[in-house]
Parts: structure tokens; sequence; C-alpha cells
């Protein structure tokens, strides 16, 4: 099994800046691809960015330029790094990882239980 372990959430102003992380711990075979969603009250959930092994990124229109999303791939953790931040901004962040078991042609899709940002003066 695969657990992820979020933080970095909270309450901040709008024009301010956050840091989420997320770290992968447990049995798997290999982490191709990580990366942020977000889900606001009433919304669906959406793709915010995501990178896959190789450092390739991703971004919704909505958020480039002002977030940036980082891996280690050595600690199995990823970052979005968010400024500039706007009351739009504000949902439940859920970290996503891709396992694949090659062999076997299996992906496992893991989610973090969810951290919540608040983007309010």
């Amino acid at each position: 099994q695969v657990q992820l372990v979020e933080s970095g959430g909270g309450l901040v102003q709008p024009g301010g800046s956050l840091r989420l992380s997320c770290a992968a711990s447990g049995s798997f075979f290999s982490i191709y691809a990580m990366g942020w969603y977000r889900q606001a009250p009433g919304k669906q959930r959406e793709l915010v960015a995501g990178i896959t092994s190789g450092g390739k990124t991703n971004y919704a229109d909505s958020v480039k330029g002002r977030f940036t999303i980082s891996r280690d791939n050595a600690k199995n953790t990823v970052y979005l790094q968010m400024n500039s931040l706007k009351p739009e901004d504000t949902a439940v962040y859920y970290c996503n990882a891709e396992d694949i078991n090659s062999d076997e042609n299996i992906l496992n899709d893991y989610w973090g239980q969810g951290t919540q940002v608040t983007v309010s003066s």
C-alpha cells in the first residue's frame, strides 16, 4: 500500500503564499506521476498541476505564472509553491500519485487526505 502525507495548507490573505508538500511512503513499484488537484464547494475536482518522474509539468490555465510544482524523486515528494493567491484558489487540495507495476501492467492511483487552503481577507 501507498500512503500520501500532505502538509502546508492554511489560511492566507489575497496576494499571500503557501507551499504544499506531499510525501509518498509504503510499498510501491514506481511512481510515475505526482500532482495536485483541488475541489471547491459545489465544484468538480480539477487538476492544478502535475509532474512526471522525468520532470514534465502541466498546469491549469488559472494558476500558470503563480504556482510552481516540483518533485524530489529520491524522496518521492512533490511540492506546490503557490504565490499571488486569490480568493478563487480557495479549495481542498489533494495530492495524487500514480504507481505503475510494469510487469503486470497495473496502475494504482493514490490520493492524499486533502488539505484546506483558504484565501480570504
